[in-house]
């Protein structure tokens, strides 16, 4: 019992450590666990023994893991992208597994080792390239839509190669034999598991969610999951089949976001402890000798694979250059392969010191993906004057768009958020253009004769495109912290003057985003709670300018450009827009009269202006001090009516 509790707690601490390094270095936790079990396997610092127990706990991350893959089968979604599913992907499956076999035979591999390994290297890492297409904006751009639809197939592949590798083990007379009893039981079980699964999955969970307990709910999904896994495992098929085929049984009922939510934390955890023993099997020792021969497979694998997913992607689509990203994009090898092999070494199809070349250079592989994504851009430049057109014909459509604008607002983001931003502004006579990723959403809006263009907002030269050295002020309105920081990177560089607007989901990111340059930070949780509690006050009897007053102080807590101005319509009245106050961002340059001075010098209050707000390199505040010393740099948010504001400028400035 101690010596159990031992290996749990140096997995634990280990696994801790790592995976927290990896989140700061912003690499995938995946990468994290194989390293924990390089670090503390057999082949290393032995501090766990490769226990016969481990791994069969380990399997049941692989079983969760196909139970959600499962449940995010959907059909809608696969005829949506039929063509890129399953031709594309479908061709780079099957073509790559051909290759492989071919050039196992050149190197003296019988036939089933070689269909093992191409079922094993024709897969590519759902987890890092999501993640990485997430982080960078770039899912609904055509080489992520591409690359996100080979996954898919990809994911689907797995389910016949579970069925085929473990029948390759068998006598080779009798293989025919062997594969076609397995497939066609194989057919039946899923039939009749189909079939019956689908009049009984919905109304025993609708039994089952009027209880109201979430523990019965929890235990029922477990087992449903293993049961079905554990029929499939009796009818001679694998685990992961059983568990896939639970999750497209639940994916048809209302319930499969609860299930998803409540599956994850045993998923990650078995999960996490799959990779850790996939890591385990890695020999050091085993690479230093081979170390050659790593090199020569990591580059064959990474350059094999981009050549097969560039030249197929180019037939089906017919662009050049975003069948090069999507090409790089696929180019490591992914989870499902490290199952697949596993599983290929379960029955002997590998031996040993394939086993452990073709495991280094997986793992060597997903770790340059990243990067190899991150540099995408650049490496299908370098190799495709079609992607130099393409961004050139970019740029200029949306250089025409914004050509006539000055003192405009750039709109980030031409969503939800987005779009009634753009309607305020319509109202308000106020010039504007907006960037989107999304083709469709840039095709109503243009046939609505909104402006807004395609074009990735995050880019430097997007943004001088769309007037950024003529814009007014800058709106980020959907929700990605990364692309946010990036914007902001690019603002402070060429426009440091530019208020930028930022929408975020909570204030999670707020300071991080503020300290980037953001002028403002709206965060939609707080928002919504200021609107929560003022439907509160109103319909708790609270009298309505008392609720208003309550709104505005505390928004006026929250946004440094309301600080200390409270008004309500009634108290404006009727005056015109000249009669209204209004704020100006003043950035002072090296050469501005104003550097050096302190703001009481500068003698603004005679010109019934206000500073309101002071930006300086990261540094914030609202309402400065009459002795505030000013900088180069500097941003100053003045408040006051349009002609004392123009005064006010050429003050900070000329003298």
């Amino acid at each position: 019992m101690e010596s159990s509790l031992s290996l749990v707690l140096i997995l634990l601490a280990t696994a801790v450590m790592v995976v927290v390094l990896c989140r700061i270095l912003q690499l995938p936790a995946m990468l994290g666990y194989l390293s924990v079990g390089i670090l503390i396997g057999p082949h290393a610092l032995a501090w766990i023994p490769n226990i016969v127990g481990t791994q069969h706990l380990a399997e049941f991350g692989v079983v969760f893991l196909m139970f959600s893959i499962g449940l995010e089968f959907s059909l809608p979604r696969l005829m949506a992208m039929k063509r890129t599913v399953f031709g594309l992907g479908g061709a780079q499956v099957a073509v790559t597994i051909l290759l492989v076999m071919m050039i196992a035979a050149l190197f003296g591999l019988d036939w089933r080792a070689g269909l093992a390994l191409g079922g094993v290297l024709a897969m590519s890492s759902t987890a890092i390239v999501s993640k990485m297409l997430v982080e960078r904006a770039e899912l609904n751009l055509p080489y992520g839509q591409q690359m996100m639809g080979v996954l898919l197939f990809q994911d689907l592949a797995v389910v016949p190669l579970l069925i085929i590798i473990p029948a390759l083990a068998s006598n080779p007379a009798d293989l025919s034999a062997t594969l076609a009893y397995a497939t066609l039981k194989a057919i039946a079980v899923l039939l009749v598991l189909l079939v019956f699964g689908q009049h009984v999955m919905r109304p025993w969970f609708h039994v089952v969610a009027r209880q109201k307990s979430s523990e019965l709910f929890m235990l029922n999904v477990l087992l449903i999951t293993l049961g079905l896994a554990y029929f499939t495992e009796l009818a001679g098929l694998s685990l992961a089949l059983g568990a896939f085929v639970a999750g497209m049984l639940i994916s048809e009922t209302e319930y499969r976001y609860q299930v998803d939510e409540d599956i994850k934390p045993f998923r990650d955890v078995l999960l996490g402890l799959f990779f850790v023993t996939i890591g385990m099997k890695l020999d050091l020792g085993g690479v230093a000798g081979d170390f050659g021969w790593i090199v020569l497979a990591l580059a064959g694998l990474i350059l094999f694979k981009a050549l097969v997913v560039a030249l197929l992607a180019r037939a089906f689509e017919g662009d050049w250059g975003v069948a090069l990203r999507s090409a790089i994009g696929l180019a490591q090898a992914g989870e499902f392969g490290f199952v697949l092999l596993t599983l290929a070494d379960g029955v002997h199809l590998l031996n040993g010191e394939a086993m452990q070349i073709t495991l280094a250079a997986m793992l060597l592989s997903m770790l340059a993906a990243p990067f190899l994504i991150q540099y995408g851009e650049a490496i299908a430049r370098r190799f495709s004057a079609a992607e130099w057109t393409n961004r050139a014909m970019q740029m200029h459509q949306i250089a025409v768009q914004s050509m006539g604008s000055n003192s405009h607002i750039i709109i980030c983001g031409y969503g939800r958020s987005g779009s009634t931003l753009a309607r305020f502004l319509e109202k308000e006579n106020l010039s504007f253009i907006a960037l989107d990723l999304d083709s469709r959403r840039v095709r109503e809006a243009l046939a609505a004769k909104k402006r807004v263009v395609y074009g990735d907002a995050a880019k430097r030269e997007v943004l001088m495109a769309a007037g950024l050295m003529r814009a007014k002020s800058l709106v980020v309105s959907y929700k990605d912290k990364h692309s946010a920081l990036a914007i902001l990177r690019h603002v402070k560089e060429l426009r440091p003057d530019l208020p930028v607007v930022v929408r975020t989901n909570d204030d999670t990111h707020v300071e991080a985003l503020k300290e980037a340059g953001a002028a403002e930070v709206v965060a939609e949780v707080l928002e919504g709670s200021v609107m929560l509690a003022s439907q509160v006050l109103l319909l708790s009897g609270v009298p309505l300018n008392k609720v208003i007053r309550r709104i505005q102080e505390n928004r006026a807590r929250r946004y440094a450009v309301f600080s200390g101005y409270f008004r309500t319509a009634s108290d404006a009245g009727e005056a015109t827009d000249r009669l209204q106050s209004r704020f100006l961002s003043v950035f002072l340059k090296d050469d501005s009269t104003a550097v050096g001075k302190r703001l009481r010098e500068i003698g603004l209050a005679a010109l019934n202006v206000e500073v309101n707000a002071l930006r300086r390199r990261g540094v914030r505040g609202a309402q400065p001090s009459e002795e505030m010393l000013l900088q180069a740099g500097d941003v100053l948010v003045l408040l006051g009516l349009p002609e004392a504001l123009q005064q006010a400028e050429a003050k900070l400035h000329k003298g």
